[in-house]
């Protein structure tokens, strides 16, 4: 019995913990929203339906089968948000806060969670990062959430108006793409009807970047004025987030500029912030200001790219991450001059980084291959519509073309799992569920084959 107990203790590693954590928590979700307590209608949402939205909101996604605004009640749209909150800051950020506020000890095997989970090389200050997370998550949110309801008291009751503000500062926080204005605009509206306001967009774009450069990135900047300086990975998720989000705004600008269906039909200055909303927001956000469906094909091509890339280590967002295509990027321009080394910033990159890099990348792009070749059977949809889908389903972004609603079982089985491979990250998975890796003695002689 005893060697049972620790063979089971020794099989739980940290990437099976985080798995089973996040697949506890889906679950809960689901059962709750099933209620007919959840369901404005007062009866029960089918199980697929509610599994697919607990999972969309646990994996910070924002794919939705039923309008948020609309179909749910109070009860259900809080059961959502906190789903929200605890999968954007983690299940064992929330209970280490428990932990923390009841003063007990964080054991090593809990801390061996967090790194996993935070994406940090080293248990080293774990815990003072989870209080530091803490504090950024609740300053910035409520920061917003009073600035969003502030603005919509103009458009709404004052006490529905502070509810949007605390709902929508999650949401958007968290890079979830969830939002309520179904009841106000219509179902499935999203924030088109303030394409141009300068406040909501403003406010909506820094929770959204905020959230997608990581706490590692905000505590470096929070501590730059007494340090003077920021470590090499803020540097890069600092660059390739501004040069992303200023690429994708031109790209959208010039290819939407006479689409009387998006930007077309808007004047100069909406027409800037509608590209650079949607240019930042496929950075896992799922948030959109124009009909993503009415876009051009080069345009919402274009999106799956910046889907795929995602956000920041470390982060409320999904996607393969900034400093993965930072190190693919810096790969091929190695490669190009003649260097054997990766140099970024003066910086030497070390060689697990990058077969980590290429590894992450190309299981990533395994699965959204599969699954949208999949659903190409399952699905009478177009081969970009469930290709910019799937993509958005495993970086955990939540802009849709317009097919989730449509979606049979099969999809959505499969689109959940995506968003649950897309949270937790497709190596993590792969840790969890494959065998233990043993150390090898011995190494294999070298040998060479032609490339290119």
């Amino acid at each position: 019995m005893k060697g049972t107990k620790k063979a089971i203790r020794f099989n739980l590693t940290p990437a099976r913990v985080l798995v089973a954590g996040f697949a506890a928590i889906v679950l809960l979700g689901a059962f709750l929203l099933m209620l007919p307590i959840s369901n404005a209608k007062g009866v029960p949402l089918p199980f697929l339906d509610a599994l697919f939205t607990s999972t969309s909101a646990t994996c910070v996604t924002g794919l939705v089968v039923v309008d948020t605004g609309t179909h749910f009640t109070v009860f259900g749209q809080v059961v959502i948000m906190l789903l929200i909150q605890i999968g954007g800051l983690g299940f064992m950020t929330m209970a280490t806060l428990f932990a923390l506020a009841l003063k007990k000890k964080i054991s090593l095997k809990e801390r061996l969670i967090l790194q996993e989970a935070l994406n940090q090389g080293s248990m080293e200050g774990i815990v003072r990062l989870i209080r530091k997370v803490i504090l950024f998550a609740v300053c910035i949110e409520g920061v917003a959430a009073v600035l969003f309801s502030v603005r919509w008291a103009f458009d709404l009751p004052l006490g529905k108006a502070i509810y949007f503000g605390i709902f929508h500062a999650v949401s958007l926080f968290n890079n979830a793409g969830f939002d309520l204005f179904g009841s106000v605009s219509g179902p499935f509206t999203s924030l088109t009807s303030y394409a141009g306001d300068p406040v909501i967009n403003m406010v909506a774009m820094l929770l959204i970047i905020l959230g997608g450069i990581g706490f590692i990135v905000l505590s470096d900047l929070v501590d730059y004025k007494r340090s003077r300086k920021l470590s090499l990975h803020s540097k890069i998720v600092l660059t390739m987030t501004g040069l992303l989000i200023v690429l994708g705004t031109i790209v959208i600008f010039i290819f939407e500029f006479t689409n009387t269906r998006t930007l077309g039909s808007l004047t100069g200055w909406e027409k800037f912030w509608a590209s650079l909303f949607q240019s930042v927001s496929p950075r896992t956000a799922g948030a959109n200001t124009i009909d993503i469906g009415a876009m051009r094909q080069a345009s919402q091509f274009f999106m799956i790219i910046l889907m795929f890339i995602g956000a920041s280590p470390g982060s409320t967002g999904g996607g393969i991450k900034t400093t993965t295509f930072a190190i693919l990027v810096g790969a091929v321009l190695a490669m190009i001059r003649g260097k054997e080394d990766i140099v970024i910033y003066r910086y030497r990159l070390a060689k697990d980084r990058i077969f980590k890099a290429v590894t992450l990348t190309l299981l990533s792009l395994f699965l959204v291959i599969i699954v949208s070749m999949i659903l190409s059977t399952t699905e009478d949809h177009s081969f970009l519509m469930i290709l910019f889908e799937t993509t958005s389903a495993f970086g955990t972004v939540g802009l849709t073309m317009g097919l989730t609603t449509d979606l049979s079982d099969i999809g959505k089985v499969l689109l959940s799992l995506t968003m649950f491979a897309g949270r937790l990250g497709p190596l993590t998975l792969a840790y969890a569920l494959g065998p233990k890796n043993e150390r090898e003695l011995y190494r294999h002689p070298e040998g060479k084959i032609t490339i290119g």
